[in-house]
């Protein structure tokens, strides 16, 4: 029998027993109450062994919890390691790539300055080289016209 029900009937005999006048004392049936009592010595064991079995479970289901907390814990934690691993592995690549490109435009900066460089020098010696033909030629052409010019009037009159 469940031992709240019991405690309910004892107290309903105690309201239902009759008051002494002008004491604080009560008349009960005395055969009910030690019933009551009797019974309740019987449920209490059974009531203790439930209270146990569930304060058994209760242990159990905690400590299941404290396990599962701390697998999940474990995890998170494993977790939030290998997040950190890849973004310092992402973060020293990117580095590394910024680096080559870096290295890549001061490399082709460097190139195109010391083409521009040759090119200026080449094309220099061009216009040298074209100045000294242009020279040459003019220098034909004005000899070539003086030349004609001389060669009429040192030719005689043979008509």
């Amino acid at each position: 029998m469940d031992i709240l029900h019991l405690i309910d009937r004892l107290e309903q005999t105690l309201n239902e027993g009759q008051r002494v006048w002008l004491t604080a004392k009560l008349m009960v049936d005395e055969d009910r109450v030690y019933g009551i009592v009797d019974q309740m010595r019987v449920a209490i064991p059974d009531a203790i062994k439930r209270a146990n079995r569930i304060e058994a479970e209760k242990d159990r289901i905690l400590a299941q919890a404290h396990e599962e907390a701390d697998r999940i814990r474990h995890l998170a934690k494993q977790e939030a390691e290998d997040l950190i691993s890849r973004d310092a592995v992402l973060t020293s690549a990117q580095q590394r790539a910024d680096n080559i490109l870096e290295r890549a435009r001061r490399d082709a900066d460097a190139l195109r300055q010391d083409a521009d460089t040759y090119t200026i020098e080449v094309l220099a010696r061009l216009e040298e080289d074209l100045l000294r033909s242009l020279s040459v030629v003019r220098n034909g052409l004005h000899k070539l016209q003086a030349d004609q010019a001389a060669a009429p009037a040192e030719q005689p009159a043979a008509e």
